[in-house]
């Protein structure tokens, strides 16, 4: 229930149903749309126009910009109404423009974004997608329906992910990237019709991978992708390195789990 002492940060031309459940230092900008089964943690920000709608949960230090959408209805012509879920973590940067759709019931019921995202203009994230932390996805990016994303993975601009993709933990896509199968852990895509262009070094470099780590997951990089083996053989012979490596022991999992084909 918003504490009705904390009006003044509330603006009057917004319309903020009772039943939401807001904190008292919320600060909720001009025409913005609250709905009623809405929840809204403490020192979070949304600037003017903002439409947050459904069963839809935004954590802590929570920043959302003008215009954005979140909690609407899924887009799939099979959601016939049920209830479903956002869950939005904390300490998230949402910019203008940004859509984010609710879950299905074909999928768990619940789209879920995690914790210090940073997610730029005109992005889409589509019903069922699941983001992990400390990503970033650049303006104009669009995720179909069940995609997940690892942690402090970067989607380039303008990067169009297919349905049911999943890209893994420090991946990085060029601009224009059209993703439709799944991009293991590490990798660096390149634009346009989605190809292998090499293991991601400099973000990996950035959060403080030691050239020790960088060096055994190029060692793996090369048998993916420049060696002349399977894919079957490849995963059998990053089994062999993983002993010593968490990180090609991640790498091979992904692989070894994922259901539809990856980018080689």
């Amino acid at each position: 229930m918003t504490d009705l002492g904390q009006a003044k940060l509330i603006h009057p031309t917004a319309v903020v149903d009772p039943a939401a459940r807001i904190a008292a230092d919320v600060i909720i900008g001009p025409y913005s749309v609250i709905g009623a089964d809405v929840e809204i943690d403490r020192n979070c920000w949304l600037g003017a126009h903002v439409v947050i709608s459904g069963t839809t949960h935004i954590g802590a230090n929570t920043r959302i910009f003008s215009f954005a959408s979140l909690g609407s209805e899924p887009q799939d012509k099979k959601y016939r109404g049920e209830t479903t879920s956002l869950e939005i973590g904390c300490n998230n940067t949402i910019r203008e423009y940004v859509s984010i759709n609710r879950g299905t019931l074909q999928d768990g019921g619940v789209t879920r974004i995690g914790d210090g995202n940073w997610i730029m203009a005109y992005v889409h994230i589509a019903h069922d997608c699941r983001i992990g932390n400390h990503t970033v996805l650049a303006n104009n990016t669009t995720l179909a329906g069940h995609v997940h994303i690892g942690d402090y993975a970067t989607l380039g601009g303008a990067t169009l992910v297919h349905q049911f993709c999943h890209i893994g933990a420090h991946a990085f896509t060029a601009y224009g990237a059209r993703i439709n199968k799944n991009v293991p852990p590490f990798i660096m895509i390149c634009e346009g019709k989605a190809r292998p262009r090499g293991l991601n070094v400099e973000g990996l470099r950035r959060r403080g991978f030691s050239e020790q780590r960088i060096r055994v997951l190029k060692d793996a990089y090369r048998l993916l992708y420049r060696s002349d083996l399977s894919l079957e053989q490849a995963i059998g012979a990053l089994q062999d390195m993983q002993s010593d490596s968490d990180d090609v022991r991640q790498l091979r999992e992904f692989i070894s789990v994922s259901d539809r084909s990856i980018i080689r």
